[in-house]
């Protein structure tokens, strides 16, 4: 054979091997999207086991031949923790399901709580190639990433992230929420000394107190944690930085970077008439006490007022978590009140469905405008403006302007205001030199998550204002790079 023919050989096996992948690739993109297995409505808006109950080997192994394998995997460009997705799926398509969850623990702390609770519909499976250019459904990236873990854990053979040798520095965590943990973890792994300090009794700041657990079960997030103590992270609980330990404090014990992921615990409310009675609540408050002080238990030291008319001001996830909350206490008629429509909801499509699936009543369009009550100060009627939608405002979303004259009058007995939060000012306050926006976050470098304190970083919702979990994490990723950068140069 001279060259000639050698060549064109090796030209025609190219072809041929881009025919198979081709026709391969055909085969991939004609399999449907797995779909997630669910309790039934009825069932589970009864009691607080969570709803989505996981796949199954098969459907795992199913979904994961789907992917592609894109030679530039946008789907990675859309994850904020940077989670290598082609490569933990491809080990579930091998059937290498712990391969895939260590690949998943190479860059993310928490991926049975990501696999929950993260928008993937908005950030990685936004940027699958079936989406972008197939316009079809994205591979399920986040039901494989929770199928990973949840098969490492329920298998007992949980690996832990390679760490680098101790280097003897401390360093300081306020807040043990995803940001904290996120942090923390990759702390860690460069080798220091790393303690987490949290206000409440619990571990686990918003992951524990905030998200209910028939969307994300305290079992879960307690092996997450129980990794990282694992992993050398201590966690002091029922101190409060800013009151309890001081800034100076943590510098004279040695700490010698302190990450502040203190969150964004101050709720919103809309400062109309009626919102001081009896029966109005926040919905911080309102999971707090359910979630955590077990106040859902009549014979409770705390117990919370239940409804049977509740009202949930909002259309966030938290919102979602209050009604569905609501409907699981008793609730007979738990409503959504939104002043926009339903297409303008920033809640999950998935959250929706499921609220809807469990008897909630959606009254978009609607904004309440006044609260009046009994002779003994409980909540009995809320009246609302009828809203319709203008111009797009800032964020994108259509403008609700008021129908004059258009009000309704809804007897309710339990409202709960979910419009928003503000972040905690204590550590603003407690740090003197930090520079403050005047919505009350610390200002950082967006780059380095540094603050005008050379020593302290920050990440989250104390950053941010109020935003996802998984946005979070990744804060506090590049929080844990740019610090362990800076300090070996110092």
């Amino acid at each position: 054979m001279n060259k000639e023919e050698y060549l064109a050989a090796q030209r025609n096996e190219a072809w041929r091997e881009a025919v198979r992948k081709s026709k391969k690739n055909k085969e991939r993109t004609d399999i449907p999207r797995v779909r997630m297995n669910e309790l039934d409505p009825d069932y589970r808006s009864r009691n607080k086991e969570e709803v989505n109950t996981g796949l199954t080997a098969e459907q795992a192994v199913i979904e994961a031949q789907r992917c592609l394998d894109c030679p530039t995997p946008t789907c990675i460009t859309g994850c904020p923790v940077e989670v290598n997705i082609p490569k933990f799926i491809k080990n579930i398509e091998r059937g290498e399901f712990l391969e895939a969850a260590k690949a998943l623990k190479e860059t993310s702390a928490l991926p049975a709580v990501c696999g929950r609770v993260c928008p993937q519909e908005k950030q990685c499976e936004s940027k699958c190639f079936y989406t972008q250019k197939l316009g079809k459904e994205a591979v399920a990236i986040g039901y494989l990433e929770r199928f990973a873990a949840d098969y490492e854990r329920e298998s007992g053979n949980i690996s832990i992230p390679e760490i680098k040798a101790k280097n003897g520095r401390k360093i300081a965590v306020v807040g043990s929420g995803p940001a904290g943990l996120s942090f923390s973890g990759d702390m860690a792994k460069y080798g220091y000394d790393v303690t987490v300090f949290e206000a409440l009794h619990e571990i686990g700041g918003v992951l524990k107190y905030g998200i209910p657990e028939f969307r994300l079960p305290n079992n879960i997030v307690d092996v997450e944690i129980n990794n990282l103590k694992k992993m050398g992270v201590n966690f002091i609980t029922n101190c409060i930085v800013g009151k309890t330990i001081s800034y100076e404090d943590l510098q004279d014990e040695g700490f010698e970077g302190i990450f502040v992921a203190s969150g964004a615990g101050l709720p919103n409310f809309m400062n109309i008439k009626g919102e001081n009675l009896i029966g109005v609540m926040s919905s911080n408050e309102y999971l707090t006490r359910v979630n955590l002080m077990d106040a859902a238990n009549p014979e409770s030291d705390t117990p919370i007022l239940s409804g049977k008319s509740v009202a949930v001001i909002g259309g966030g996830n938290t919102a979602m978590d209050s009604v569905r909350t609501a409907k699981r206490l008793g609730a007979e008629r738990a409503m959504i009140i939104y002043r926009r429509s339903e297409e303008e909801m920033p809640a999950r499509l998935e959250e929706i469905k499921h609220a809807k699936e469990e008897g909630v009543e959606f009254m978009t369009l609607c904004n309440p405008i006044e609260y009046t009550g009994n002779e003994r100060g409980r909540v009995t009627k809320m009246c609302v403006q009828k809203m319709q939608l203008g111009e797009a405002d800032a964020s994108g979303r259509r403008r609700p302007v008021p129908i004059e004259g258009a009000t309704e009058e809804v007897s309710v007995d339990l409202v709960i205001v979910s419009v928003g939060v503000s972040p905690n000012p204590l550590i603003p306050s407690a740090f003197k030199g930090l520079e403050i926006s005047k919505w009350g976050t610390i200002i950082v470098n967006q780059e380095t998550m540094q603050s005008a304190l050379n020593n302290v970083y920050a990440g989250g919702d104390i950053v941010r204002g109020g935003a996802t979990v998984i946005l979070a994490m990744g804060d506090g990723r590049k929080a844990a790079a740019a610090m362990h950068e800076y300090l070996n140069q110092k």
